[in-house]
């Protein structure tokens, strides 16, 4: 029996629910990077890393590189990356959106208490 099409999506966005997973991709976007630039850089034990980058790797959305002993990963396609970059925007359209109604609620605060401090005088 084959996997709906919306099953195998929440899979794969289940897949990149870790942290992690998330900031290697980041570091992976601009070409291959060695596992030891990836551990200076997300500061993790090197087991934790290595877990992570097996679940990336089995998902198919990174390969792993070796050259004599430095293994690097990398993408396995630009497609994670234009995926990683319209989250961004997302989240960045979502932000703004939620700085401006917190904006207009610091605003109706100040109204009332306003309000309120000129009818006083004039009491």
């Amino acid at each position: 029996m084959q996997v709906p099409l919306y099953q195998a999506k929440a899979e794969f966005f289940r897949m990149l629910g870790h942290p992690v997973r998330i900031r290697v991709l980041e570091l992976l976007q601009h070409g291959p990077v060695p596992v030891r630039d990836l551990l200076d850089e997300i500061e993790i034990e090197p087991s934790s890393l290595s877990q992570q980058l097996a679940v990336l790797r089995r998902s198919g959305i990174v390969v792993s590189i070796r050259e004599g002993s430095t293994v690097s990963y990398a993408l396995a396609g630009g497609d994670v990356a234009e995926l990683l970059r319209a989250a961004r925007r997302i989240l960045t359209e979502l932000l703004v959106g939620q700085s401006e109604l917190l904006a207009e609620l610091r605003q109706a605060d100040v109204r009332p208490a306003l309000t309120q401090g000129s009818a006083s005088p004039a009491s």
